[in-house]
């Protein structure tokens, strides 16, 4: 439905050319959710405002819904009000001088050709009443909380049924309670309204509790993509697996392999492990492991298996788990400990083991 290709978007600025967008790629199906995710200046807004029409890219193309909205090498750029979107800001650029109705109205009031009134009436009744707002038609916008706004940008957004609702960090200016009550409710909209969305945000638990397809974005690429589930549990770069969610990363050397399965030595001690590797990698090859902290289990008997032995440094209470982290070695390992479970700073190597999932989510390369 959303076809993007090649887009790339230099800026000049006071220090040189700043290179926002480099050759980004993505498809999104009809009715999909796809995220963009980043820290800020990877170019996730970047690529939404050339989307929009916005800003006008250096080379590429963008299609909505088989319709070419710009094409660089064919000199196409059609305006923003002549691609069929819905966009919410992270402001929601509410007018304070109109109500809640008129804010809403705007677009279709805008719209060649317009609507009738009746027409313009049962639609905009029709978008408050989706996200709960048509007993508050004629409230002062002045008078909104942050909630309240949030959900007629987003009204405002659908009316005219667009093709493409592009979403610019909707949620961020809310507070963290807030913030994860409208993030289930705007998940449910668009859910209901089955509308093709396009997401940017910084914010991990917006990407991968919304999303159908999530892009980690670095530097003005998009480092990887795909469903949240495989991004997050295979993830491909060092990148990806240090900025989604938290990881552990040992360094080790295979001692020997056998097709996918092989024994590696830890870089930071004498401990070993088995591990799932790419066939392609040998005896001698010098590999990174990653995996979650989830995907240990952290015991103080003598573990079997895949199981390190080390020294309890530190408890951090998160609420619903204690963070352990485990000194094995030369390094420190965190692990997830449920608070009912009793456990002490000190605890010595032949009391401390760390027993890692037989399927954990490791993955090896030469160099990552």
């Amino acid at each position: 439905m959303l076809t993007v290709r090649g887009l790339s978007k230099t800026y000049a600025t006071a220090d040189g050319d700043f290179q926002a967008l480099t050759g980004i790629d993505f498809e999104i199906p009809q009715g999909g959710f796809y995220t963009l995710l980043g820290e800020s200046g990877c170019g996730k807004s970047t690529t939404l405002r050339c989307v929009a029409g916005l800003e006008e890219p250096d080379s590429g193309s963008i299609a909505i819904a088989g319709h070419i909205v710009a094409d660089v090498e064919h000199g196409t750029h059609v305006p923003t009000f002549e691609r069929d979107i819905g966009l919410v800001f992270q402001s929601y650029a509410i007018w304070p001088h109109m109500d809640v109705f008129a804010n809403v109205a705007f677009p279709l009031q805008v719209a060649r050709p317009r609507p009738g009134r009746a027409d313009v009436e049962a639609k905009v009744i029709g978008a408050l009443r989706l996200v709960g707002m048509d007993k508050m038609a004629r409230r002062p916008a002045t008078d909104l909380s942050g909630g309240q706004q949030q959900r007629i940008a987003f009204a405002r957004a659908i009316v005219r049924q667009p093709k493409l609702l592009l979403l610019d960090e909707p949620l961020s200016n809310l507070d963290s309670k807030l913030r994860e009550q409208m993030r289930d409710e705007l998940q449910e909209l668009v859910s209901r309204v089955a509308i093709t969305t396009l997401y940017v945000t910084h914010d991990q638990a917006e990407a991968l509790s919304m999303s159908n397809h999530v892009a980690v974005m670095s530097d003005g690429v998009i480092a990887q993509s795909g469903p949240p589930p495989v991004v997050y549990s295979r993830p491909a770069t060092k990148f990806v697996a240090t900025f989604l969610g938290t990881a552990n990363l040992l360094r080790a050397q295979i001692l020997a392999s056998a097709g996918h399965t092989a024994t590696v030595v830890l870089e930071s001690g004498t401990e070993t492990l088995q591990l799932d590797v790419p066939a392609r990698l040998a005896a001698g090859d010098w590999i990174d492991v990653v995996f979650r902290p989830e995907d240990t289990a952290l015991s103080f008997e003598q573990g079997n298996g895949n199981a390190l032995q080390g020294t309890l440094e530190r408890i951090s209470f998160q609420g619903g788990l204690n963070e352990c982290h485990v000194k094995v070695g030369t390094a420190v390992i965190r692990s997830n400990l449920h608070p009912s479970i009793a456990a002490n700073r000190g605890i010595c190597r032949s009391c401390c083991s760390l027993q890692l999932a037989a399927n954990m989510p490791a993955f090896a390369k030469r160099s990552i």
